[in-house]
């Protein structure tokens, strides 16, 4: 009888273990995402643009929809391997990507660099209707085109506000990757904020929505249905997707949407400063408790930098009253601003706060004249990219010349001990003061035999010897 009990309570225990586990499965799957009704709800408003251009150069097979989606430091691998295959000029050339409906009157948002030179562009509707669109405006900076097509009672998605987008949510997107319409990719947010090379003004959302070709330009949805970014760009070494996917916020989106629809083109605000971004030892240097700000690097002259009296040394703290945590949050505060405006910055110098007011000013379209991030000079035969040394941390070291290392890449500097942050004041018995003056010292280094480098590191004066290979 007392086993019969003892097994009948094993059965009891076993039975509410099993039970237990369900629940826990079932609570596990039920907190999961369901997407159905929200691409049911939203699928309507996504468009597929294809477009037909004649090629007067040739080409790579890639369409312009495909190739372009890639970062610009990326691109250069494909158009590589591609090059033995060109598209002979004369030949039309075709590609694909994604876009929206913004209002029911025909107003279409995609990407500039789907619908860059295009001759024709033809946008397909989830219904299969074909309609040929006119490009309204296109701003090649933040990669934003508006298109217009006929008709009425258009599907328009519903728009949601991407400054309030948290890392961490669930996101989806609606699509044409490789031609293959209206397939939906769901992630997370991973990042906000993130600065690419040669994006400057776009603060882009970061996620692992998978994206490949096909998918630019088209909509990057939150959980209430809104659209709060365009799917623009993706990291890969592939030419497909490996979990790091670009979306412009949709607040960007919509303030380029509004210029382009009014006046066909975009003014942005413009400081005139070259920064960089403030590590650990040069927070303690310039009185900082913690790394944070924008440091100035140059200023440009006649810019309203210069006319406000911005020094090279300075870190940028605030942009009306918004901290600048990282130097990339400054370049979007400051396009994003009215021209004309009068803006307030918070400024490190000599360890003191102050601030300096000044009016912002429309960006030159000339990019060589907007010089927000250091065009620094680069001693390929070292390995090295160092710019011009800062006024202030000159006489924070008392030094009366060198150059500030800014980047350590693979080559004899970086096997010969140098870092990041170092200054070069001396190559062999050639004294550096400028980076002119250092390019022309490194192009005349021996190859083949030690070479000592004279530099201070934190304070410290320190010798390092660098020998360039035969």
């Amino acid at each position: 009888m007392q086993k019969t009990l003892r097994a009948f309570s094993v059965f009891l225990v076993m039975l509410a273990f099993m039970a237990a586990t369900t629940a826990v499965s079932a609570q596990s799957r039920n907190g999961l995402p369901d997407f159905t009704q929200l691409v049911e709800d939203n699928a309507n408003s996504v468009v597929n643009i294809s477009t037909t251009s004649k090629v007067n150069r040739q080409a790579s097979p890639f369409g312009g929809g495909q190739m372009e989606q890639l970062p610009e430091f990326f691109r250069d691998f494909f158009e590589d391997r591609f090059r033995g295959n060109p598209m002979p000029p004369g030949q039309e050339k075709q590609s694909m990507g994604s876009g929206f409906i913004v209002s029911s009157d025909g107003y279409i948002l995609t990407n500039n660099h789907v619908v860059e030179g295009a001759d024709e562009i033809i946008v397909r509707l989830n219904d299969r209707r074909e309609l040929e669109a006119e490009i309204v405006g296109a701003d090649a900076r933040s990669d934003i085109a508006v298109l217009k097509v006929e008709g009425e009672d258009l599907p328009a998605a519903k728009i949601g506000n991407s400054s309030e987008l948290a890392v961490g949510e669930w996101v989806f997107a609606i699509g044409s990757p490789f031609g293959f319409d209206y397939t939906v990719t769901s992630g997370i947010v991973s990042a906000k904020g993130r600065s690419l090379p040669r994006d400057n003004y776009i603060p882009f959302i970061q996620t692992d929505v998978a994206i490949n070709p096909g998918n630019s330009g088209g909509p990057l949805f939150n959980m209430d249905g809104e659209v709060i970014g365009v799917n623009s760009q993706i990291y890969t070494r592939s030419g497909g997707f490996m979990g790091v996917s670009f979306a412009i916020p949709m607040d960007v989106a919509m303030d380029v949407f509004e210029q382009l629809k009014k006046t066909g083109s975009v003014t942005r605000g413009w400081l005139g400063v070259m920064i960089q971004e403030v590590n650990r030892d040069l927070a303690e240097t310039f009185g900082l408790e913690r790394p944070y700000g924008a440091l100035v690097a140059d200023v440009v002259p006649d810019s309203p930098a210069a006319e406000a009296g911005l020094q090279s040394g300075d870190v940028i703290l605030e942009f009306n009253g918004e901290e600048i945590t990282r130097s990339s949050d400054l370049p979007p505060k400051v396009g994003q601003a009215d021209v004309g405006s009068e803006a307030e910055l918070t400024v490190m110098r000599d360890k003191e706060r102050r601030t300096v007011t000044f009016e912002v000013a429309k960006l030159p379209e000339d990019d060589q004249q907007v010089a927000q991030q250091p065009d620094a000079d680069t001693g390929n035969r070292l390995g090295l990219r160092v710019k011009e040394l800062p006024e202030q941390l000159a006489r924070e070291w008392e030094l009366d010349g060198g150059v500030l290392v800014t980047e350590v890449g693979r080559g004899p500097a970086r096997q010969a001990g140098i870092r990041r942050n170092d200054v070069i004041r001396k190559i062999g018995n050639q004294g550096v003061t400028s980076v002119s003056e250092f390019q022309e010292v490194i192009e005349n280094i021996p190859t083949g035999q030690p070479v000592a480098v004279t530099l201070i590191r934190q304070g410290t004066p320190r010798i390092v010897a660098i020998r360039i290979p035969e």
